[in-house]
């Protein structure tokens, strides 16, 4: 935990890697938790519509998924300075969103390598 879903137009181009090392140490400083246990992935979007169409500008959506528990205002601040690194990696004209989510501790499940 957390897990982070990056949904993204596919003809955007930039770099990933270096978007995901920048951002876990900072998702980890926000939640108090360890970098380790973030995980990223990337989804290009072969196809995506904004608003009625009539522009062509990509997207980018960043999802981050914590389990419950953790304050509005600190949700809030997360996702405001995850939205200001994913601005100083993307400069195309794109339309931009970062949501923070929880996860119900209750009904959510993982296995930390598996078959090990």
């Amino acid at each position: 935990m957390p897990q982070i879903l990056v949904d993204h137009s596919a003809e955007l181009h930039f770099d990933r890697q270096a978007f995901a090392k920048e951002l876990h140490p900072l998702v980890a400083e926000v939640i108090s938790s360890d970098i380790a246990d973030c995980k990223t992935v990337f989804r290009p979007a072969a196809d995506h519509l904004v608003g009625d169409g009539s522009t062509q500008r990509p997207l980018v959506l960043v999802e981050i998924k914590l389990l419950s528990g953790r304050s509005t205002e600190l949700r809030a601040e997360l996702t405001s300075r995850v939205l200001t690194l994913l601005e100083s990696h993307v400069t195309a004209p794109v339309s931009l969103a970062v949501e923070v989510t929880e996860l119900d501790r209750a009904t959510y499940r993982a296995v930390h390598a598996a078959g090990e």
